[in-house]
């Protein structure tokens, strides 16, 4: 039995797990690198194994740097089921073929302004490939357990994080027992509007943990006083706050949060646009769930069919968009992509960026080499749509809104194990992140733990792009 890690290894993005046992393979996410320019290239890179071969794909989420290079993997040769929960399989269809659409309509910008080398640009992959993507697609409710076939079986647990979101546990046959891994994917937050707590990890020999936030603690400041705080002078300017947000959960907490606030008088009435097609049809499709064990019982109690009062206007045409665009403040613009990578956030930074009235918030993690940390880091210029832009607006980043569990709540999440795992892959950070918290592990489980049944300690490691360990 062999794991290899083909994505998300010492980095944030492109999660690709492989495990070879038997004659089985099988790939656990198939994530796009994200980020930086040498690792948007690696989308382009043929897989590292052959995808013909590969027997099953288990996903643990939604988000694109989970699932977001599966149209690309069958274009070049995937043929496998891919498994996935119910809300997964539902927001999948839209994150996918929202995808396609981005990569379609940035190669037809490109090649209308002719700033590609590439004669004609191309995209990553099309909205057929999609299609022909969601077909190998099959959903399963939480805690039902897979056969994979010889022997192997599988069963999702709520983590939070987003709509759908699990960690996987799979049960592997060998001599005679069975030998437990668990994917935790991304590991959602605890006591956070929305999503449920985390569910507790089970007793596993093989833990793949993430590692986003595994060197820092979000900050326990009220979001209430973040947003009063930043908020007040712009709105007194009349001036416009532009939210780059991820479409599917950051979208949702946000306007949620918002709308409470100006309901309870903390914030004065502003109109609020989520200008986003993906996050209109992810709200609806998070609507569809509120009354089942996907999301916290607080907002389906509310009495609530729908997520958002009337006062949130959604805006889903380019007629919509572009009329939007044409409006003074003070008002609010939500818009993906979190990490202003692309969609119509970048029109909307265009026509506000260059005013000081205006705010700019950011509300979750900026990976390196994005726009988003390059505004977090003080830039004055922005490039994209084929120019340069200049920053003179204000620029602030909300603290504690991110869908990841921070060090003490990944630690809070491990220590819900019966047993502690033999061993522990720390993944999806960056290179000195995952090192810190793999640090944080080995002390926390020398110090605190009787090691696994045989008394030994768990073995820790931050594995590197395409290593392989034998199990």
């Amino acid at each position: 039995m062999q794991l290899s890690f083909h994505g998300a290894a010492r980095g944030v993005t492109g999660s690709r797990h492989l495990l070879a046992t038997g004659d089985r393979r099988l790939l656990i996410d198939c994530g796009m690198f994200q980020g930086l320019k040498n690792l948007r290239l690696r989308n382009w890179e043929p897989a590292p194994f052959d995808l013909k071969t590969i027997d099953t794909v288990l996903l643990t989420h939604a988000h694109i740097d989970h699932s977001g290079w599966l149209p690309r993997a069958v274009r070049q040769g995937l043929r496998a089921p891919i498994h996935a929960t119910e809300g997964t399989h539902e927001l999948l269809e839209l994150l996918l073929m929202d995808s396609a659409y981005l990569q379609e309509e940035d190669a037809a910008w490109a090649n209308k302004k002719g700033y590609s080398k590439h004669k004609p640009a191309q995209p990553l992959y099309t909205s057929v490939d999609a299609m022909r993507t969601l077909k190998y697609v099959k959903s399963h409710p939480f805690d039902h357990w897979l056969d994979l076939g010889d022997g192997l079986r599988a069963r999702y647990g709520n983590v939070g994080h987003i709509l759908g979101a699990g960690f996987i546990e799979l049960r592997v046959p060998v001599d005679g027992g069975e030998h437990t891994l668990v994917f935790s994917g991304d590991v959602g937050r605890y006591d956070v509007p929305l999503h449920r707590d985390p569910e507790p990890l089970p007793a596993c020999d093989t833990l793949v943990i993430e590692s986003t936030y595994g060197d820092s603690e979000h900050s326990h400041e009220p979001i209430a006083d973040q947003i009063q705080r930043v908020f007040k002078e712009t709105i007194k300017r009349r001036g416009v706050v532009l939210i780059p947000a991820f479409a599917v959960g950051r979208v949702q907490i946000v306007t949620l949060i918002l709308r409470e606030l100006m309901r309870n008088g903390d914030l004065p009435e502003v109109p609020i646009y989520v200008d986003s097609p993906m996050a209109v049809d992810a709200t609806l499709i998070y609507s569809r769930h509120l009354y089942d064990t996907n999301l916290d019982d607080d907002v389906a109690n509310d009495g609530r069919s729908e997520l958002f009062p009337r006062e949130v206007n959604l805006c889903r045409t380019v007629h919509e968009s572009k009329q939007l665009n044409m409006r003074e403040g003070p008002l609010v613009i939500i818009s993906s992509s979190g990490m202003i990578a692309g969609g119509r956030i970048l029109h909307h930074l265009a026509r506000r960026m260059s005013r000081p009235e205006n705010l700019i918030l950011l509300s979750g993690f900026q990976a390196a080499g994005t726009r988003g940390r390059s505004l977090q880091e003080g830039a004055r210029f922005l490039r994209f749509l084929g120019d340069t832009w200049p920053v003179r607006c204000r620029v602030e980043t909300i603290h504690g809104l991110s869908s990841h569990a921070d060090r003490t709540e990944l630690q809070r999440w491990l220590a819900t194990a019966p047993r502690q795992p033999r061993r522990i892959f720390v993944v999806h950070g960056e290179p000195e992140t995952s090192m810190a918290f793999a640090g944080t592990l080995r002390k926390a489980l020398a110090q605190g733990s009787a090691g696994d049944a045989a008394g030994r300690a768990a073995e820790v490691h931050v594995p590197e792009l395409d290593q392989a360990f034998d199990l």
